[in-house]
């Protein structure tokens, strides 16, 4: 089993940068394609961003594609997501996930989940 816990939330202003990690417990972190997820008050939650086990492969949402980047340390158990330029849209809480499933942008492709971090980008 894995537990996750997000963290590097917070407010910032249109056009800024943030940078959110993901901490995972137990031994089998790296055995798990990991991603993140984001959701909007009264919205789905939605794909963000996706990390293959080995961190050689990364696949984007094209809403943040280009912005947006991804990555892993199966060494420290953690994965980040470092958000450039962002947008009043990109306001929503952050969720990381791990799954067995890759690429995957489905939420049920993935088997654990972090209770979230709030991001809110200010116009």
């Amino acid at each position: 089993q894995a537990q996750l816990v997000e963290s590097g939330g917070g407010l910032v202003q249109a056009g800024g940068s943030l940078r959110l990690s993901c901490l995972a417990s137990g031994r089998t972190f790296g055995v798990y394609h990991m991603g993140w997820f984001r959701q909007a008050p009264g919205k789905e939650r939605e794909f963000v961003a996706a990390v293959a086990w080995n961190n050689l492969y990364t696949y984007y949402a094209d809403s943040v594609k280009g912005r947006f980047t991804i990555s892993r340390d199966n060494a420290k158990n953690t994965m980040d997501l470092q958000m450039n330029n962002l947008k009043p849209e990109d306001t929503a809480v952050y969720y990381c996930a791990a799954g067995r499933v890759y690429p995957a942008a489905g939420t049920r492709d993935y088997d654990y989940w972090g209770q979230g971090t709030q991001v809110t980008v200010s116009s």
